[in-house]
Formats: C-alpha cells, sequence, structure tokens
C-alpha cells in the first residue's frame, strides 16, 4: 500500500522494523529447541539459563514445571536435603503455578515418604527418563503456537489489500442495510454500522383505544418493539408497534398523563400526571404490569414533564408549580430543587454528561441548571412564545426547542448559539406540541393543522409532511431500530408511519 502510493522511504523504515522483529522471532525459535533438548539432558542449569536471558513467555509457568522435575528426581533418587533446597528457594516462591490446588502440599508431603508413588497426586510416576519426555512434549506444545505463527505469516500480501478490504467492508455495510437507495450511498465511517436517512411517507397503523387525546409517546426499551402512549383518560397503553395490539394498560393516575418515560432496557416506565404525582410502572411482564411507587410533590400540581438522567439514577420532574424537582431513585428522597422559571416548567431534561438540566417554561424562556448546585448558570429568551418542549442530541452538542411562536429552534449548545429555525407547522395555543431529533440529519414535530412535520437539520427545509391524523399531533418520536415513526394526536390515536 505504501508503495503503490510513492512513500518509499515509510515503506523501508517498515522493512526494517520488521526485519528486527524478525530476529527476535528466530531466536525465541531457537530457545524452545534448546529448552527442549536441555530438559531430556537434564541439563537443569542451562535451562535456568534459557529461561531467565531467552524471549519465552510465561517464563514463571515454565520455571515452576522444570523445578517439580528437578525435585522428583532428586526425591527417587533419595537426595531429600538437595530435594528441600529446591522445594525452598524455587518451587515456594512459584506456588502459585501450581497445576492444581494441592499439588505443592503433596509435593511437600514427599519428603517423608518413602516413594514418590505414595503421594495421591503422583502415582503415575514412572521414571525419570519417561517424565522428561512427558515434560518436553508439554512445554513444546504450550509454546508451539508461536512456531506455527511464524509459519502462518509468511504469505503474499496482493496489491492495495488494505484498500480492497475497506470497500468490500463498505459494500457489505450497504447491502446488509434494511433500507437501500437507487443511487450508491456514502459511507462516512465504518466505526458505526451504517443507516440511510430514512424518511416516513406512508401510515403503518393506527393503534386505537385510549378514550380521550393522547399527549405523549415513548418507545419501550432501544429496539421499538413495543411503544407507550399517555391519555387524558389518565391510563397509559403499551402496544405491539408491529401488530398494533395493545399488550397493558397502566391504570392508577386520576388525571390526564402529561409525559412518559422508559429506561433503556425497558423493564420501568415513568409518567406524568395531572394528578400532581410521577408513577414508576415495573413492566417488565406486559400481562402484569405493576405500580412499584408513586412520587407526590408538596403542591400537587399538575406535573408536565418527568425524565431520567444519563445513569438513570435520578428522575427530573417538572410542573405547573414552576418547580423542577431531582428525585433520586435509590433513596426515594427528593434531593434537589431548581426555583427561577416565573410560569409553569413545559419540559425539563438533562444534557448527555449528566451535569446540567435544560428547562423551557411557559415564561417563553430556557435555563439551564447546574445539577450539584441547584443555580441557574445560564437563561435564554429567544422564542417569542411559550417553551413547549426542548430535547438534546446525542452527542450532546445540540439542543432542540419547540414554543408557541410556531417555530422549533436549533441551538448550539457550546455557544450557546441559535443555528436554525424550522417553520411551516402551527404551534399557538394547545399544550403541549413537542419535537424531537430524527437521527444526525432530520427534525420530527408534531403541528396543531394535523400533520406531522419532519425538517431537514441542515437546511431546515420540510422534507415530509405526513396526513393522517384528524387532531393536533401533540408528540412524535423515531425509532432508529425498527425505522418507524410513532405520533400521538388529539383524535385519541396513535399512529406508526
Amino acid at each position: 500500500y505504501l508503495d503503490g502510493l510513492g512513500y518509499t522511504s515509510t515503506k523501508v523504515t517498515l522493512y526494517d522494523e520488521a526485519n528486527v522483529k524478525q530476529q527476535r522471532e528466530n531466536d525465541y525459535i531457537s530457545d524452545v529447541v534448546r529448552l527442549r533438548s536441555a530438559v531430556l539432558d537434564g541439563e537443569w542449569s542451562e535451562v535456568d539459563r534459557i529461561c531467565v536471558s531467552g524471549y519465552l513467555k510465561d517464563k514463571k509457568h515454565i520455571l515452576y514445571n522444570v523445578y517439580k522435575q528437578q525435585y522428583l528426581e532428586l526425591i527417587d533418587d533419595n537426595e531429600s536435603q538437595k530435594a528441600f533446597t529446591v522445594l525452598n528457594k524455587h518451587l515456594k516462591p512459584l506456588e502459585a503455578q501450581q497445576s492444581f490446588q494441592g499439588e505443592f502440599r503433596d509435593l511437600c508431603y514427599l519428603l517423608t515418604t518413602k516413594s514418590i508413588q505414595d503421594a495421591p497426586a503422583f502415582r503415575n510416576w514412572d521414571g525419570i527418563a519417561s517424565s522428561r519426555e512427558k515434560l518436553a512434549e508439554y512445554l513444546q506444545n504450550i509454546l508451539e503456537f508461536e512456531i506455527v505463527g511464524r509459519e502462518s505469516e509468511q504469505q503474499h500480501l496482493k496489491p492495495n489489500r488494505l484498500i480492497s478490504m475497506l470497500r468490500q467492508a463498505v459494500a457489505y455495510q450497504i447491502e446488509s442495510c434494511q433500507y437501500h437507495a437507487e443511487s450508491v450511498p456514502l459511507v462516512p465511517t465504518l466505526l458505526t454500522d451504517y443507516a440511510p436517512v430514512v424518511v416516513p411517507n406512508a401510515e403503518k397503523a393506527s393503534l386505537v383505544g385510549h378514550l380521550g387525546n393522547i399527549k405523549c409517546t415513548a418507545y419501550v426499551g432501544a429496539n421499538g418493539k413495543y411503544v407507550a402512549s399517555g391519555s387524558s383518560d389518565n391510563c397509559i397503553r403499551i402496544w405491539d408497534s408491529e401488530s398494533a395490539e395493545c399488550m397493558a394498560t397502566l391504570r392508577g393516575h386520576t388525571s390526564r398523563i402529561w409525559d412518559i418515560c422508559v429506561d433503556r432496557d425497558g423493564s420501568t416506565l415513568f409518567s406524568a400526571s395531572g394528578d400532581g404525582t410521577v408513577r414508576i410502572w415495573d413492566i417488565r411482564d406486559l400481562h402484569k404490569p405493576q405500580c412499584t411507587s408513586t412520587v407526590q410533590t408538596d403542591t400537587g400540581g399538575d406535573i408536565y414533564s418527568v425524565s431520567l438522567n444519563p445513569l438513570e439514577s435520578h428522575i427530573v420532574m417538572a410542573g405547573y408549580d414552576r418547580t423542577i424537582r431531582l428525585y433520586d431513585r435509590v433513596t426515594g428522597r427528593m434531593v434537589q430543587t431548581f426555583h427561577g422559571h416565573d410560569l409553569s416548567v413545559a419540559h425539563a431534561v438533562t444534557n448527555p454528561l449528566g451535569n446540567l438540566i435544560i428547562s423551557g417554561s411557559k415564561d417563553q424562556t430556557i435555563r439551564f441548571w447546574d445539577m450539584m448546585s441547584g443555580s441557574c448558570v445560564k437563561s435564554l429568551r429567544s422564542h417569542l412564545g411559550e417553551v413547549t418542549s426542548v430535547a438534546t442530541s446525542d452527542s450532546g452538542m445540540l439542543l432542540l426547542s419547540s414554543s408557541k411562536d410556531n417555530s422549533n429552534r436549533l441551538w448550539d449548545l457550546r455557544s450557546l448559539k441559535r443555528l436554525c429555525r424550522y417553520k411551516g407547522h402551527q404551534n399557538t395555543s394547545k399544550n403541549f406540541i413537542r419535537s424531537s431529533f430524527m437521527g444526525d440529519s432530520l427534525i420530527v414535530g408534531g403541528s396543531e393543522d394535523g400533520m406531522v412535520y419532519i425538517w431537514d437539520r441542515e437546511s431546515t427545509n420540510i422534507v415530509q409532511r405526513l396526513y393522517g391524523h384528524q387532531g393536533i399531533v401533540y408528540d412524535a418520536k423515531w425509532n432508529p431500530k425498527r425505522g418507524i415513526l410513532c405520533s400521538a394526536s388529539d383524535d385519541w390515536t396513535l399512529k406508526t408511519w
């Protein structure tokens, strides 16, 4: 590859370094051969010298087996004093290398026996010569893979082999993708699996069962097999995203469900309600979902937003009383409160690093809160209407906000500068129309005109309007694993696209 690009000097340097390595490998092979010969001849001083100065790997294990052989031969020759010296000086420091638990104990026991066969571990001892052959064969086996490896490396490498392998990897990524573009796509990286930009263009299914408008939706786990919805009928329903069948209904709230979220493994669901509580549901068994805990605020006002921090150890909740609360799931206590908004807090999330809480409020501001101190470190006032939602990108570099000024806005979280504004939808009067990221290149959101809007993130152009709902679309969420979009509407239905 280097020679083909004209990097002759670099190629020569690599050859020189490879020759140094080859010399070491040849020395290693020579050491293995000499070690075998020395063991068969009983030249233990030569074995010591090879192990100490040679290129052999796993020297401690080799030395333990060599000293054990030397010790057993001295016991066999009734040289108890010399055997004790080998045991105490050489074998004891290497006791951790014993082949099985209790072997060193049996070696010690041999000092008191009349024959080696009296020790349980050495009943099969059949003489010095046979034992040396077994040891030589054992050492040959554990070191042989290094010698075999040298032979397999002497293969001719075809020109531009690296480029060919990378092109094969790209072709495989494109071929194994669920969706195929008309033209050959550009694959920007092989560090992650390639996935094309998929824009839904048709209704897949309509999920019917709620008896009121549906305010929010969330996928149960990353694979998107199930999707949950929260409604003004005070219930949460969990649906099969493929069959559109309702798998479970969660009842317990006494007022409408404003927001829901689910942990990463899809085992626990969190719901925020107008009854002033956040309920925690165990949904591992959809046949028997259970409410395991209820978090009650001291004011009792509507809770509009619920989310988890990145470690999923704390719940972030916010609502009508203008306060954001941080609840510790382990201790079951409120550990922090955040005050500063002048009106209700519509939405609050944490950034991917978990050190900031970002909130949007009816007072038209977006605030950034330090998680530890509870203080507001920054406030943005750019929207001309109530802020109805906030969301961060997976990278943590971007912030998306929605507002009742008929716009969604994209912010750089590092500089807090506004990058883009997305228009065309309607968001002026109804609580709460939200938007979210749809992969790395699209933005999706609801609208009062009953359509789901999808924008190109960079150009801000509308790339798709999805028709089908008969009422306001409050929320829309994308699942990249399944390639489906789910929308929640005022028409009592949840739709997949």
